[in-house]
């Protein structure tokens, strides 16, 4: 469990875990550059903590490969990791370790975000598009066959592949780029759905704009940068599972993809008006009206409880109060990893 600064929360996060063990499993914290008094309130709650300290190397990342190493003295069959700020819900990490041991893989756990009670309109539909994201698309690649992204938490790894992986980075969605990593080397995630752990979207502006932008600029980076070539590299190598996860990896975040399509229905309509050339108009057509129709499918089977038919009518606002965040992805990129403000 990674933990920065994460004092005021984490006593509930490890009681959900220490839940769940059986005799000969360990929970071991990671206070990593703390400056509150995370690490001792972790002890007092049960589990076992180690501190890690290094102003220079600053991110999950480095917090997790900090930890794995430490485990290396004693090193488990299966390593599980949950943030300091979700609480796994009983009965998960049984599913996870289990389904880790049978397939030899890492398994994914099934990881939603809620908007806490009385929460503006703007992050509940934050929620609902979090559950397209981390449900239902993985929900289709389960039912494929195919592999799925790794999500950050709730995730199991055997020990003979945490060990090697390439943890220690500051990159802003380090878990993104650890699941392609370990796709190209063989062992593509799983998706268990079985298994769930759930945290609390933030509530403070400052928070929900700093965790909305590392969020958008990290996956937008990896698409533009990583993706590409993990297609090519999985097309000339045959790795199909690769290419399932690049090709998932390609679908950029629903805000921006609603914008991009828009922008291309405006850009071929001039081009229709200026040339009577009306077909790249009627591709960008079809692609909006595709998008459009599994919004309505995905908030019918599972958004109406979050957000009603009426609500829904103010996506396009919230749609266009992400525009901010993608121009300061020219202008001002997010390039280091920052802690969400908690409430």
């Amino acid at each position: 469990m990674p933990a920065h600064n994460e004092a005021s929360g984490i006593t509930a996060a490890i009681r959900s875990v220490l839940d769940q063990l059986h005799p000969g499993d360990r929970l071991l914290v990671v206070a990593d550059n703390c400056t509150d008094d995370t690490a001792n309130v972790a002890r007092a709650a049960g589990a076992e903590v180690v501190e890690r300290h290094d102003a220079n190397l600053r991110g999950k990342g480095y917090a997790l490969d900090f930890g794995v190493k430490w485990l290396e003295q004693s090193p488990p069959s299966v390593v599980i990791i949950i943030d300091a700020d979700c609480i796994a819900q009983p009965g998960s990490l049984g599913c996870l370790a289990n389904d880790c041991v049978a397939s030899g893989r890492p398994v994914q756990a099934l990881y939603l975000m809620h908007a806490p009670p009385g929460s503006r309109l703007s992050v509940r539909i934050a929620e609902f598009a979090w559950l397209i994201k981390n449900k239902l698309r993985p929900l289709g690649s389960l039912a494929l066959g195919w592999p799925c992204q790794l999500m950050g938490t709730g995730m199991a790894f055997p020990w003979a592949i945490i060990q090697r992986a390439p943890l220690a980075t500051g990159h802003l969605v380090e878990d993104m780029k650890l699941g392609l990593d370990l796709a190209q080397a063989g062992t593509p995630p799983l998706f268990c759905p079985q298994a769930l752990v759930t945290s609390s979207f933030p509530t403070d502006t400052e928070g929900v704009k700093s965790q909305r932008t590392r969020w958008e600029h990290g996956h937008l980076s990896v698409l533009t940068t990583v993706g590409p070539q993990m297609i090519w590299r999985a097309l000339t190598t045959r790795n199909m599972s690769l290419f399932a996860m690049a090709l998932d990896l390609m679908v950029p975040p629903l805000a921006a993809l609603v914008l991009t399509l828009g922008a291309l229905v405006l850009l071929n309509t001039a081009w229709w008006l200026t040339t009577s050339n009306v077909q790249p108009l009627v591709v960008s057509l079809i692609a909006a009206a595709l998008v459009l129709v599994s919004v309505a499918l995905a908030w019918f089977r599972e958004g109406r409880h979050v957000v009603s038919l009426g609500e829904m009518l103010a996506l396009p606002w919230y749609v266009a109060a992400k525009i901010p965040v993608y121009i300061r992805l020219f202008t001002k990129r997010q390039v280091e990893w920052v802690r969400t403000k908690r409430d």
